[in-house]
């Protein structure tokens, strides 16, 4: 009977980091899917993708927090890697045949919600990696000393990085099709306000839940 071997306390991973990158990869499949509901908060009309993409931001800053810029630099990169399993998913599923068993306006509004012109699938990763990116070194370049520090450099990074993030991802999905100056700065404004109320809130109940995981015992 074959012994096994002995753990290597080197491959181990903290608690936090685990379930972070868990729900990270969800979030990076499930924002593009919420994308095509435009929600009303108030007097802000976004489209729903926000939500994901804010926990997106809210993970890697908390990441950053308890482990460093490197691992969260390395959590948004890997971040790709359930983003492309997912397209090249769909992709396939859209190409193969339907049962005739389906309902036809089941099928119209399935390959309506998944079907994506190209732009919009480069535009989506690009938009992604720079501003989750771009967050990280925010966040770890602002020096806000005080109780409120965290808060305040998760706010100001965020709010910073979805702004890019419109602005990248509108352009290089729409830019020559429609006027796209109200779009990108409406979408702006409601992104902005969005990070500043819920960000910090949400990076500072991470950063806590985070450390009660990595304090448990295993």
């Amino acid at each position: 009977m074959d012994t096994p071997a002995p753990a290597n306390p080197s491959l181990s991973i903290r608690r936090s980091l685990f379930v972070f990158a868990l729900i990270y990869g969800g979030m990076t499949v499930i924002a593009g899917v919420l994308a095509y509901k435009q929600i009303a908060l108030g007097p802000l009309a976004v489209e729903s993708g926000i939500l994901a993409f804010l926990l997106l931001v809210v993970l890697s800053s908390a990441t950053s927090q308890l482990h460093g810029e490197a691992v969260a630099n390395r959590l948004v990169l890997w971040g790709f890697a359930p983003l492309a399993f997912s397209i090249v998913l769909v992709s396939l599923v859209l190409a193969l045949p339907a049962s005739a068993d389906m309902p036809a306006e089941n099928l119209a509004a399935f390959e309506t919600v998944h079907s994506q012109t190209p732009r919009i699938m480069i535009a989506g990763p690009i938009a992604y990696g720079v501003s989750l990116l771009l967050n990280v070194y925010l966040f770890n370049r602002l020096r806000i000393g005080g109780g409120m520090g965290l808060m305040v450099r998760g706010a100001i990074a965020s709010a910073l990085s979805q702004a890019i993030d419109t602005l990248i991802f509108i352009t290089v999905a729409f830019y020559g099709e429609f006027p796209i100056r109200d779009l990108i700065l409406g979408q702006m404004l409601a992104k902005v306000v969005l990070s500043v109320v819920l960000v910090p809130l949400l990076i500072q109940a991470a950063v806590v839940l985070g450390r009660k995981l990595d304090a448990r015992p295993a």
